[in-house]
């Protein structure tokens, strides 16, 4: 396993593997990982012949400093998991080494419209920050493949725009949401809840399925009252609800009942934990 810190090195080792004519992929993380990201490494094994994870915990996407310095940082365990799972090249910067005069007066890239509405709404710049530091990886890379997982749906859907409207030759596989056996979702979040907060968590999912199931059995009519019901629900639990509705899956947008195929888009706060899933649905004629 090749750990790289440098960019002038990274960008010859790919150099070196281009010319050999390898498939690359790039897994993007932030590290602390997790069983999700462990299932995305596996997946990549069937499409690429060398395989590159980046840990980077981009200062660019935290709304605020005191969340950047918290993020659990556990390198050490992390090179186990990635070694283990024979991962071929680690690339991990340094700050000063990927925004070189700071990451506030940096040259970004922008979604106009997806990076601005719900999560975005509510994560002014973090969306930037995202597109901005998977654009650098994507250009240092030159990956052919890039891994992501579905959890975080409305950053999947911000990343393939990126990728289809600057023209980027990648493609980009996805793979469903892992889960612990309760339901809840695998996040590097959830080291934050405690162990009540632990055991109240996977009714975010039950619920988002019991909404979902409502929605389909009234063919989306009553819709509004149904989501109304199942906020009142989490909220009497102790969640704080910032986002939990039903959108386009493809676009987005509002939902509608001419919409194909739905998803229904949840985050919510735990604590001092915030909690995101989702998950699609299509409606029956």
């Amino acid at each position: 396993m090749n750990i790289i810190k440098k960019i002038n090195i990274l960008y010859k080792e790919i150099q070196l593997l281009k010319k050999k004519q390898k498939i690359i992929g790039l897994i993007p993380t932030m590290g602390n990982l997790h069983e999700g990201h462990i299932q995305l490494m596996l997946l990549s094994k069937k499409y690429i012949d060398i395989l590159v994870v980046s840990i980077f915990i981009n200062p660019m996407q935290f709304e605020n400093l005191l969340d950047f310095k918290k993020y659990p940082k556990t390198l050490s365990k992390d090179l186990k998991i990635l070694k283990k799972e024979n991962v071929d090249i680690v690339f991990i910067p340094k700050i000063s080494e990927i925004y070189p005069n700071g990451f506030k007066k940096h040259t970004y890239i922008q979604v106009p419209k997806l990076s601005k509405i719900i999560e975005g709404q509510s994560r002014p710049g973090h969306f930037i920050g995202v597109t901005t530091i998977i654009g650098k990886l994507f250009n240092l890379i030159q990956p052919n493949f890039s891994f992501f997982g579905e959890k975080d749906y409305q950053q999947l859907l911000i990343i393939k725009t990126v990728v289809k409207e600057l023209n980027y030759p990648i493609k980009i596989i996805s793979l469903p949401t892992i889960r612990l056996k309760t339901g809840l979702a695998f996040s590097s979040r959830n080291k934050y809840l405690n162990n009540l907060e632990l055991k109240k968590a996977p009714l975010l999912y039950k619920t988002i399925n019991t909404t979902i199931n409502n929605i389909i059995h009234t063919k989306g009519k009553k819709i509004n009252t149904i989501i109304l019901n199942s906020k009142k629900n989490l909220i009497k639990n102790g969640f704080l609800i910032d986002i939990f509705n039903v959108y386009n899956a493809k676009t987005l947008d509002n939902f509608s009942i001419k919409n194909k195929i739905n998803i229904l888009l949840a985050s919510v706060w735990l604590g001092k934990t915030r909690l995101i899933d989702n998950k699609k649905f299509i409606l029956p004629n």
